[in-house]
């Protein structure tokens, strides 16, 4: 969340982050944005409150800030598919693994436990699928031998802030849309994620 405020205040970005939102009012993230003078709004779940009613309720304080886009950053809950719906193609989220691979939770671990010879991080769009929806970004990283698991999220996470405001800013640049279940970039689909290493190879020549 940090990254994507920082980033979205240089020179050259074509977004601002209007305001923070967390279902957890402790959430360290809100203390972070109110320093760095963002919006912020708390709305923890009311106990034996529905999925689908909390996300109705959480959809009416998005819209109050209009927003282009709503970028997930440690939000851990499932969103409901009435949600995902009414925002649809308008939500991205970044997720610690290089998905298809290790939906879900702790995807450090299993990628060691299953002795994977690299890891990363994706972003994609997000669908009614759990961490399926249209990839659109990717960043690799080598699985050291005897990395930690503190260690190599460490590791991701740097790319994490790297990759996470790049894709947001094409997205309100105008170049990163959602269209027919899928992603586009410049017009063209993308049937495979792309990859940060690529894309700073063509730079670089």
């Amino acid at each position: 969340m940090r990254a994507l405020v920082e980033s979205g205040r240089s020179e050259h970005a074509a977004y601002t982050v209007a305001a923070v939102i967390s279902d957890k009012p402790n959430a360290g993230g809100l203390e972070v944005a109110a320093s760095l003078g963002i919006p912020t709004r708390a709305f923890p779940a009311a106990k034996g409150m529905e999925r689908a009613a909390y996300d109705a309720a959480l959809a009416h304080i998005i819209e109050e800030y209009s927003p282009s886009l709503i970028a997930l950053a440690g939000f851990m809950r499932i969103l409901s598919p009435e949600f995902v719906a009414r925002f649809a193609g308008k939500i991205l989220n970044i997720h610690p693994s290089l998905l298809p691979k290790y939906a879900g939770l702790h995807t450090h671990q299993r990628a060691l436990d299953a002795r994977e010879s690299e890891h990363g991080v994706t972003v994609h769009f997000v669908s009614e699928q759990l961490d399926g929806g249209p990839r659109v970004l990717q960043s690799r990283v080598p699985v050291l031998p005897g990395v930690t698991e503190a260690a190599l999220s460490e590791r991701v996470l740097t790319q994490e802030h790297i990759v996470y405001p790049l894709a947001v800013n094409w997205f309100c640049q105008g170049r990163l849309r959602w269209a027919d279940g899928k992603a586009w970039l410049d017009g063209n689909v993308l049937q495979q994620p792309l990859q940060l290493a690529e894309l700073e190879r063509e730079i670089s020549e």
